[in-house]
């Protein structure tokens, strides 16, 4: 039997082979099951060409803290008991971050994964600092994979505890967002009209970029990284937002003209949500022919905040991905952790302007 993709191979491992394992020697146990971690598989991109490395039977176990005496010998358990393939495909196998040919099976308590892949103890909640300090792509690897077995206390509420922002850093993040684009929105004409094209289409696509990560956060759905961001982002509830248009634009103008439009959708969106938002978020830049975001708009969110961290952190700081896009930074938790004390730094100052 064939199956078309990673999940599916995931859970027939668990059907077939782990989950009778577990039932046969340790009956009782409550324990979820599920593919979790790093894969395009996690999230179902994965296709032919992700299967040429870091691929075979892959599963993610976890059990509740009380149960946490019993990781070591359910992972002697699966180390001798395992067959060696499953469905033609390896059990035991290298991948690009073990080379020792081991099984992948990641057998874990649901708090020691979480804080194996946020980089941060989440058994008492995340703190303001702690969630901007959380790309999308990690929280997606931590709660957003599939899951096809279930009994443990644990997991249903760190799912639940990273499904969204709470609503006041939510707020912040799109504050940020907005601000950004107002930052940068006029200047795609005047670079244009001053003979740079080409940083005028730079700039075409950073702004693109910063919409999409904006929708992501006014849909309340964590942003993964940018291999696959644009097909989860055309699966976005929203109007269709004319970005292609403004990256194949040939002249400014038309640049300008898509980028307002695809602003206009996320206001929109920004309404239905209940937050804040002017009438129209495109307005004239001064006297000069160019348009740009509203700049009282971050403002605006900004003020119904009142979270006394939120409210002493710089405007439109905002979540990390909005100050940092560095894969070797995002991507490894200690190295995220220490971009925390920059926050913490900010705090300490006690001038938001700084």
């Amino acid at each position: 039997m064939s199956y078309a993709t990673g999940a599916e191979v995931s859970r027939a491992f668990h059907r077939e082979v782990v989950g009778p394992l577990l039932a046969r020697h340790r009956p009782g146990l409550r324990y979820a099951a599920a593919r979790l971690g790093s894969g395009s598989d996690v999230l179902g991109y994965d296709d032919e060409t992700s299967r040429d490395h870091d691929w075979g039977c892959r599963l993610t176990v976890l059990v509740d803290e009380p149960d946490a005496d019993a990781v070591p010998s359910l992972r002697e358990l699966l180390d001798r008991e395992l067959p060696e393939t499953f469905l033609d495909l390896p059990v035991r196998f290298a991948t690009s971050w073990d080379q020792s040919g081991s099984h992948q099976v990641h057998i874990e308590t649901v708090m020691g994964f979480a804080a194996w892949r946020l980089g941060l103890d989440v058994r008492d909640g995340l703190s303001v600092v702690d969630w901007l300090s959380l790309p999308g792509q990690t929280i997606l690897e931590t709660a957003g994979g599939p899951v096809f077995h279930d009994e443990t206390k644990q997991l249903p509420g760190l799912t639940a505890l990273l499904a969204r922002y709470p609503d006041e850093v939510e707020r912040y993040v799109v504050s940020a967002g907005w601000r950004r684009l107002s930052q940068w929105f006029p200047m795609v004409g005047r670079t244009a009209e001053r003979g740079q094209d080409v940083q005028s289409r730079l700039l075409t696509a950073k702004l693109a970029d910063d919409l999409m990560h904006l929708a992501f956060v006014l849909c309340r759905r964590w942003p993964p990284y940018r291999k696959w961001r644009e097909r989860a982002f055309s699966e976005l509830p929203l109007p269709p937002m004319p970005l292609r248009e403004a990256l194949a634009a040939d002249t400014w103008r038309d640049r300008e003209q898509a980028l307002a439009e695809s602003a206009e959708i996320l206001a929109a969106q920004q309404r239905a949500l209940g937050l804040p938002t002017p009438e129209r978020v495109i307005v004239p830049f001064w006297g000069r022919p160019y348009r740009t975001v509203d700049e009282s708009l971050a403002g605006l969110l900004h003020d119904t905040i009142t979270d006394p961290v939120l409210k002493q952190l710089p405007l439109g700081v905002g979540n990390i991905e909005q100050w940092v896009d560095n894969v070797d930074v995002l991507s490894h938790a200690p190295r995220r952790a220490a971009l925390m004390s920059i926050y913490h730094a900010w705090l300490t100052t006690g001038d938001p302007a700084l």
